[in-house]
């Protein structure tokens, strides 16, 4: 008996043909990575794929974007209410889930140099908004907060800092987890219970 193939729909196709560009994107940049790599390690033809995204720049592209939007939603993780470090461990927490499930986030972001100048300039417009949401998340937290001329360096040094953090804690076995978010929790308690100094 022949299996029957299930048909998806085109929103279940378009991820798994995303999750798999995330994987090769993350492991090969994007000058590595084929089109017909993608679509074999998401089970579609080439011809599917291209009713998806237009080539592949347009598919890693789509990848950053769904990163860009993804990074507000770190803000609105902070509790109400806590302690300075339960409610600074609290976002970490969520933020460390995402980088796990989105590793390849990092990757593209900060380790692949390739894709031209389209790429680029996207790469630098997602670090301006991930600087953004970090001042956000500074102002919330502090107690008070640094002095306003300092915040946009600040988060800087932190989301570069944590960049190249989860970026060796990816690729080095046998550091916890919990090392890496007491690590992070302490630079930015540091950070936030400096106020206004």
């Amino acid at each position: 008996m022949v299996p029957v193939r299930r048909r998806l729909a085109p929103e279940q196709r378009r991820r798994l043909i995303v999750e798999a560009a995330g994987r090769l994107f993350g492991e090969r940049g994007h000058d590595g990575t084929r089109l017909d790599d993608v679509a074999a390690a998401a089970g579609v033809t080439k011809p599917v794929l291209y009713r998806h995204f237009e080539d592949k720049t347009a598919l890693y592209l789509a990848l950053l974007e769904r990163h860009r939007a993804d990074l507000g939603s770190f803000a609105a993780a902070i509790p109400a209410a806590g302690t300075l470090d339960e409610r600074l461990r609290a976002v970490l927490e969520v933020w460390l889930d995402y980088v796990e499930s989105h590793a390849y986030a990092w990757r593209m972001l900060f380790r692949d140099t390739g894709g031209g100048p389209e790429v680029l300039a996207f790469r630098v417009d997602v670090h301006a908004r991930a600087r953004a949401v970090l001042v956000a998340m500074i102002r919330g937290l502090g107690e008070p907060a640094p002095p306003e001329r300092e915040l946009e360096p600040l988060a800087e040094l932190l989301s570069m800092g944590m960049a190249s953090l989860v970026l060796w804690w990816l690729e080095t076995p046998g550091v916890s987890r919990e090392a890496v978010l007491d690590a992070i929790a302490r630079v930015w308690h540091g950070v936030l219970a400096g106020g206004a100094g």
